[in-house]
């Protein structure tokens, strides 16, 4: 146990519910929403950049981007979210929460608009400038990620910390269900304005000139949401974990914390003086201390996120792809530019719907009854037995009549990945680690997710090809098929079924009991508590 805490961290823990609680959730959940719909909107209009700048005249199937570009427009956010993790991650425990956290965002709002705004109308110089602004998009979101979670958890009280977290998470899945729906919208609305017919009927036709602002309004779009919360993030005051524990500033802590929670809080400068130059306090990231202490965890965390995001990104960027594949979404030809578009989002919309925005929910509402660890093994499990239901019986389900099934089956995959370790790879690092190294360590799990999703989206994109060289997608190799990719995923999702097993339970205790702070015994005692996964009443 705790040996002695602040009075105003104790405050924290058992404060009721209250508004700062969700007005921290909107403010930090509203950021969440702008990175997903930055990072997975670029799935809706891939097959519409193909056909703009890489349509060949009389070929017989509208253009799609060339596997090098296909690759960078789909990834080179990710590689930049990852740096942003990684650094922001680092100045977050370095300069303060609040202090990095408005800078991610204004990043954000700058890239996001900057996307739709590529320069040029010859293929080269508009993706170049489109991965370029997506790089540094991603850059920002990366830094929204340690930011949020800790900053959240920070706030929070501990019987419910877990669904705040995971609300904050689950804006995630509203920003996907929002990107799709906005490009069903305007889709819908050129298509009607500029109507035009099939590629097949009349190749140029079906590409009126107006649908490159088709893309740039759907990517620009992710900015407003971003931008609306710019204000209430500077105002927030610095988390007192922070204050106290990192700074040494108990008086100011004391202070934010008092308005707040609306309660007189007082300062204790000499305890705060005694905690944070206390040896067992002391230790840094490369330390043999911190290894002892934390680095089963720090392994946990990163390998479980790792694998999750190979799986997830995997499905979410390419399930256009898969569903193409399958037939639900009709070949290109048979539409125009716009209908293509909306199709796409439309099958897009309707599993965001129908599984992942509840996946996320479903987490919100049962963190705190049954457990991180719980819920991160159960979804990975479950993922395993539908990716493996879909895979092996493939030939089956790509039969017409059988689409309604693969569908739901796939469905179901993302449900359990949200209400599962989606949800719970970002939770668990923002509780477990010391406040002095938490946005930090929160950032290398988030990175490490973030290679998973790297590779997820360059690989699943050569792997998916068919086997057949005649009948892959223009430029690229023979693949091993939809098929035996799906196989693949689903080993994935088993192998981070084993790996949960190192992730500790955080439910129910404090973040000074869980990273050991203040024990006064290295540590030990609390890591072997935490090896109990039972979730206290």
């Amino acid at each position: 146990m705790v040996k002695e805490q602040l009075e105003v961290l104790k405050a924290l823990d058992v404060a009721k519910t209250q508004l700062y609680h969700f007005t921290a959730i909107v403010i930090a959940g509203m950021g969440f929403f702008t990175d997903a719909y930055d990072l997975f909107c670029i799935s809706l209009v891939t097959k519409l950049l193909g056909r703009i700048y890489y349509t060949v005249p009389g070929a017989e199937k509208p253009g799609t981007l060339p596997p090098n570009v296909a690759a960078a427009v789909n990834g080179v956010a990710l590689v930049g979210t990852l740096a942003g993790q990684l650094f922001f991650g680092w100045l977050g425990d370095r300069m303060g929460r609040k202090r990095v956290y408005g800078l991610t965002l204004l990043i954000m709002v700058t890239c996001s608009v900057a996307s739709g705004l590529s320069l040029g109308n010859q293929p080269k110089a508009v993706m170049a400038t489109l991965c370029f602004f997506r790089f540094w998009l991603g850059f920002g979101i990366g830094g929204d990620y340690p930011l949020s979670a800790t900053i959240m958890s920070e706030y929070a009280n501990k019987k419910t910390r877990g669904a705040f977290i995971a609300a904050v998470f689950a804006m995630q899945g509203t920003g996907i269900l929002a990107g799709g729906i906005m490009a069903i919208i305007v889709s819908s609305i050129f298509d009607k304005q500029f109507p035009a017919p099939a590629y097949q009927v009349d190749a140029l036709a079906s590409l009126p000139p107006e649908s490159d602002y088709i893309w740039r309004i759907i990517v620009i779009f992710g900015a407003i949401p971003a931008a609306l919360t710019y204000y209430w993030r500077m105002k927030m005051p610095e988390t007192a974990r922070y204050t106290a524990l990192v700074e040494k500033n108990a008086e100011r802590a004391a202070a934010d914390m008092s308005k707040v929670l609306n309660k007189e809080i007082k300062a204790e400068t000499e305890m705060v003086e005694r905690m944070t130059t206390d040896e067992s306090n002391s230790f840094g990231l490369f330390s043999m201390k911190f290894l002892k202490r934390h680095g089963l965890p720090l392994l946990g965390t990163t390998s479980t996120w790792f694998l999750l995001d190979i799986a997830f990104y995997s499905q979410n960027l390419f399930q256009k792809d898969i569903f193409t594949a399958i037939g639900w979404i009709p070949p290109a030809k048979t539409m125009s530019a716009s209908q293509e578009v909306f199709k796409i989002a439309r099958a897009q919309t309707l599993i965001a719907l129908c599984s992942t925005v509840p996946g996320y929910w479903f987490t919100v509402a049962f963190i705190d009854i049954m457990g991180r660890w719980a819920i991160q093994m159960m979804g990975f499990f479950f993922m395993t037995v539908f990716m493996f239901a879909i895979a092996f019986p493939y030939n089956y389900w790509s039969k017409k009549e059988n689409r309604i099934g693969f569908v739901i089956m796939y469905a179901l995959t993302f449900f359990f990945a949200n209400f599962g370790p989606n949800s719970t790879t970002f939770i668990v690092p923002a509780e477990i680690f010391p406040a002095r190294l938490r946005s930090t360590c929160h950032g290398i799990s988030a990175a490490a997710g973030k290679a998973g999703a790297i590779i997820g989206a360059f690989g699943f994109l050569y792997a998916a090809q068919n086997q057949d060289p005649k009948k892959t997608d223009h430029g690229y190799p023979a693949g091993i098929g939809v098929k035996n990719s799906l196989i693949v995923l689903g080993v994935i999702n088993f192998i981070g079924m084993l790996f949960t097993f190192l992730v500790p339970e955080p439910n129910g205790k404090s973040l000074e009991e869980l990273s050991g702070e203040n024990d006064g015994d290295d540590g030990e005692k609390e890591y072997a508590q935490l090896g109990n996964r039972s979730v206290p009443v």
